[in-house]
């Protein structure tokens, strides 16, 4: 697999590059990465534009990133390249002091949406997603926001992020029953520490005809190399990140052995962790294109090379006994956790 074997995005007939570019390290406010300082303005526009030189021709980002700052990156780094690129933002999460600025619900929807198309300096966004369920508006007032804003001509797709299997269904059952155009995209992590998806969002996804946008190839940074254990030393990141990366739990440490196990195979095979890593997320039928986040332009680079590993069934065997199918080591791993099991008063009379 090359960038430059384009894979169509689900049932809308678009076809984008197997690695999408994620944003949500650019921008220099607060939000923007997940970890570390996240990059300067003038270094990600130069990201971004190697980027689509070197073949990639989507761009994933989101409001919340930053507080808007990544879109504006993103908008300064298309100028002059916009119609060559398959734009993707999101809506939900909260942009101000003020909690009625954020959410799924009409009134925050068609606010956000303005923000989003100014700061990205463009007339229409590709595919507008919904960051994560909001369990507090009904889904088909979501749903028919987004079709009013496709009918204004103002987003062309619309899509999810990290809803679950329930999720999925209703929107679509919503959407047909009520004569309007479903979602066409589904965002979901996806690497060999984070499975559990292949149970039944990616089976739904494939389904529905689903374009899907898998992020996290390196499991958060457990499997770019650091989490290797050597002589009983901790892993790189355990001591500057202890909540992200705590390893005492008896799940976090078995995830630890197995990016271990993982790092040992990619050296057995004579690639990078990182090679193996985004070959394996390539390789599901369900995962249109993989979204990758560079900090730098090394980074980039490592990823467009991953993009061309080729995994044959013998790996293929091999990752899954040391990561079964279907496995997630912890919970937040999923992107997002439903509120019965993150609040105990919703499942206890």
């Amino acid at each position: 697999m090359s960038l430059s074997e384009l894979r169509v995005f689900g049932r809308s007939g678009t076809p984008i590059s197997p690695l999408t570019l994620g944003t949500m390290n650019f921008g220099e406010g607060t939000g923007g990465a997940s970890s570390g300082a996240p990059t300067g303005a003038d270094e990600s526009i130069r990201i971004i534009q190697a980027a689509l030189d070197s073949g990639i021709t989507a761009v994933d980002t989101a409001d919340v990133y930053s507080q808007g700052e990544s879109e504006q990156v993103v908008g300064r780094a298309l100028r002059g390249r916009r119609d060559d690129v398959f734009l993707a933002t999101k809506f939900h999460g909260q942009m101000s002091a003020n909690p009625a600025h954020s959410g799924n619900s009409r009134r925050w929807i068609m606010q956000a949406v303005e923000g989003s198309l100014r700061r990205l300096q463009t007339d229409r966004i590709d595919l507008y997603q919904a960051h994560r369920p909001d369990y507090n508006t009904d889904v088909l007032e979501t749903i028919t926001a987004l079709n009013d804003l496709i009918r204004q001509g103002k987003i062309l797709y619309y899509g999810t992020s990290v809803f679950t299997p329930a999720q999925l269904v209703e929107a679509q059952w919503l959407a047909t029953t009520n004569h309007l155009i479903p979602p066409v995209g589904n965002q979901v992590p996806y690497s060999m520490l984070v499975r559990a998806n292949e149970r039944d969002v990616l089976p739904i996804s494939q389904q529905y005809g689903l374009g899907v946008l898998a992020y996290g190839p390196l499991a958060g940074g457990w499997l770019s190399g650091d989490f290797v254990l050597d002589a009983g030393k901790p892993p790189v990141r355990v001591h500057s990140l202890p909540g992200r990366y705590d390893i005492s739990g008896p799940a976090s440490e078995r995830k630890l052995l197995a990016s271990d196990s993982l790092a040992r195979l990619a050296d057995k095979l004579e690639i990078s962790l990182v090679d193996l890593a985004v070959g394996f997320a390539l390789n599901h039928p369900s995962i249109s294109s993989v979204i990758v986040g560079p900090r730098t332009e090394e980074h980039l680079n490592a990823y467009v090379k991953a993009a061309d590993t080729l995994l044959g069934e013998t790996v293929l065997d091999a990752i899954d006994e040391l990561v079964p199918p279907g496995t997630n080591f912890v919970e937040r791993d999923a992107g997002a956790i439903v509120p019965s099991l993150e609040y105990a008063e919703l499942r206890r009379r």
